[in-house]
């Protein structure tokens, strides 16, 4: 109702003759209070409500003036990634087994948690050093086992006991010992370690690094796409911007290319 109220004072006319011109400018006037893009896409949300109560419950013949185009391009947050001397003080405060295979296979692999959640045995392909995961949207997709991963792997499967559970990763206390452990189990868990390292960390972050990580080493855009299983390659690129050693890398080394043909 405030938002609304702040509209109608601002428009100084009978709210049935507002125009989409009008709009715009009311637009224009909300960004000049230096309110953010988010802020003022509630205004307008609330004001195109307004109108849509209007015309469908009141029955006042009007057209809504704030057509769905009219919302400002939302920024989108950079991806977080974790430092390298902090990705050591975590993994140096993992004692369990079962904690430090679920850990590298977002930092290595960039698994999501619900895909880590969701692994069974018969995904696992250790002859291969390859899992086959499962995505956002039932999407299917291979990822590929660093050796420090395989041997976490490894050592937690060898002393895992319950061999009729398909799913990877079990609860290993408790009342529910030996079921799978839960999404929110395993996020506990990350919670738990980056206390105990003192950082502020998510497992999202791991998988993030990965793909930092990938793109420093050199390898391409496409590949990292391919791993971390998103659909548009805009979605990967965000890390182009996160990772500026790569792009001094290959500015330096370009340019003395140039160089060397104009001596």
């Amino acid at each position: 109702m405030n938002t609304i109220k702040q509209f109608v004072l601002w428009v100084d006319e009978p709210i049935e003759h507002v125009i989409s011109h009008k709009m715009l400018a009311y637009i224009d006037f909300l960004r000049q209070r230096n309110l953010s893009a988010k802020t003022i896409n509630c205004h307008l949300d609330s004001i195109r409500g307004f109108y849509n109560y209007l015309i469908e419950e009141e029955q006042v013949a009007i057209a809504n003036p704030v057509k769905h185009g009219y919302a400002l391009r939302l920024s989108q947050p950079l991806p977080r990634y974790v430092r390298q001397e902090h990705v050591d003080r975590f993994l140096k405060v993992i004692t369990s087994t079962r904690d430090r295979a679920i850990f590298l296979l977002m930092l290595r692999c960039g698994l999501r948690v619900e895909e880590v959640f969701k692994l069974t045995l018969a995904a696992l392909d250790l002859r291969r050093s390859q899992v086959f995961v499962q995505g956002k949207g039932a999407k299917e997709r291979v990822v590929y086992i660093s050796d420090d991963t395989y041997d976490a792997l490894l050592r937690y499967l060898k002393r895992r006991k319950w061999l009729r559970e398909k799913k990877v990763f079990l609860v290993e206390k408790g009342t529910y010992k030996g079921k799978p452990i839960s999404v929110r189990g395993i996020q506990k868990r990350m919670e738990y370690y980056a206390r105990k390292a003192g950082l502020r960390i998510g497992c999202h972050q791991l998988r993030h690094t990965m793909a930092t990580e990938l793109l420093n080493a050199g390898a391409d855009l496409v590949t990292i796409q391919d791993l971390l299983g998103h659909s548009r390659i805009k979605t990967t690129q965000r890390y182009s911007k996160v990772s500026n050693l790569k792009v001094k890398r290959d500015y330096f080394k370009a340019m003395a290319v140039v160089m060397k043909r104009t001596s």
